[in-house]
């Protein structure tokens, strides 16, 4: 069972967890519609990194020059004819379904995009996978499912019927289809609530970047409900850590056909205290905007990881403090940015 389908394979996380199959000797087809959600040339870039440096056109499959058993395809999940005949051209051993159309507050003003990804295009998804027999389906869900419960740490047995933005309600859609599928055709599929996840190579619209990068650009950090946040920090190599686990798993042929855990680092951090940490990293001070709540957002999250460390060995080694620093030393060398002597000492060491 060699042969994986990424989804979002352009994507922060889907960009990491390609890296590791290859690592690891899979052979991995990772398709992408490589939107404008976020600057397209990030995502350019990471591909560029998996060797894929031909122009893109949709529907052509691209070699990697650098990995062998790597090939990706522009392809949106709408597409669901092009996506069948990739299904039966490829006969994928695993799908790992990475691509959505993300964000809580973009949700707010553009619900459309996210019925016709999150939903169309997840039901494609579990179709291709049933006409083409795929024995497992690893999909991303969302701690956003979670809502305002107030019961921390969250756990996958808690009630996740009271979404409060679209980008949850389509996650927990995609539970409830997942789990439709699983029961009428057999299909194994498993959900994976990521907690707040970053690292290098992150997506541009969340806090570490955000913040990152208006410290250096001296623009001042917008800091919603007055700081009075906290979220489950959960560093990108244990995210990768915990998915290729389950993805290599070969031991669990007993394992139930569908199952929904929460994967994160299950040690929130205050929004002030993470930015104080950014500070110390990057030995500059930050000027803050004190905002409102904003539509669709909750004031913390945390995650119960029990069952993925029993079912998995699961557990999340990044602190906060390395976790920062690698992302801070990602984005300078990616932005090329240049600092006088003093900072570029706080930095590297």
């Amino acid at each position: 069972m060699n042969k994986i389908l990424i989804t979002g394979a352009a994507g922060f996380i889907g960009f990491h967890l390609c890296k590791r199959l290859l690592e690891m000797d899979y052979e991995v087809v990772g398709i992408d519609n490589l939107n404008s959600y976020y600057d397209v040339t990030l995502k350019l870039d990471r591909l560029r990194n998996l060797g894929v440096v031909t122009d893109f056109t949709s529907n052509l499959k691209l070699k990697s020059t650098a990995h062998k058993k790597f090939s990706f395809i522009k392809l949106g999940l709408e597409n669901r004819e092009e996506l069948f005949e990739l299904f039966e051209q490829e006969k994928f051993d695993q799908v790992v379904n990475l691509a959505a159309q993300a964000g809580v507050r973009y949700s707010i003003d553009n619900p459309f995009a996210y019925v016709e990804s999150n939903i169309i295009g997840f039901i494609n998804i579990l179709e291709a996978c049933r006409k083409f027999n795929v024995d497992k389906l690893l999909y991303a869900s969302s701690s956003s499912v979670y809502g305002k419960n107030e019961k921390v740490p969250f756990s996958t047995k808690d009630n996740v019927d009271y979404p409060i933005s679209l980008y949850a309600a389509t996650k927990k859609s995609n539970e409830l289809m997942a789990h439709t599928y699983s029961h009428l055709y057999g299909i194994k599929t498993i959900g994976l609530r990521f907690f707040t996840v970053y690292g290098p190579w992150g997506r541009p619209d969340m806090a570490m970047f955000l913040f990152t990068d208006a410290i250096f650009q001296n623009r001042p950090i917008k800091v919603f409900n007055k700081g009075n946040l906290s979220r489950d920090f959960t560093y990108i190599d244990d995210i990768i850590d915990g998915v290729f686990s389950i993805i290599n798993d070969e031991k669990k042929k007993n394992e139930p056909l569908y199952k929904v855990y929460n994967i994160g680092n299950s040690k929130p951090i205050k929004l002030l205290d993470f930015i104080e940490e950014l500070e110390k990293v990057t030995n500059r001070k930050s000027d803050k905007i004190f905002m409102d709540m904003q539509p669709g957002d909750v004031e913390k999250t945390w995650a119960d990881t029990s069952d993925l460390q029993k079912d998995y060995d699961y557990k999340a080694q990044i602190n906060i403090d390395i976790g920062v620093r690698r992302f801070v030393e990602w984005y300078i060398d990616y932005y090329s940015i240049k600092f006088n002597s003093k900072d570029q000492n706080n930095v590297s060491n």
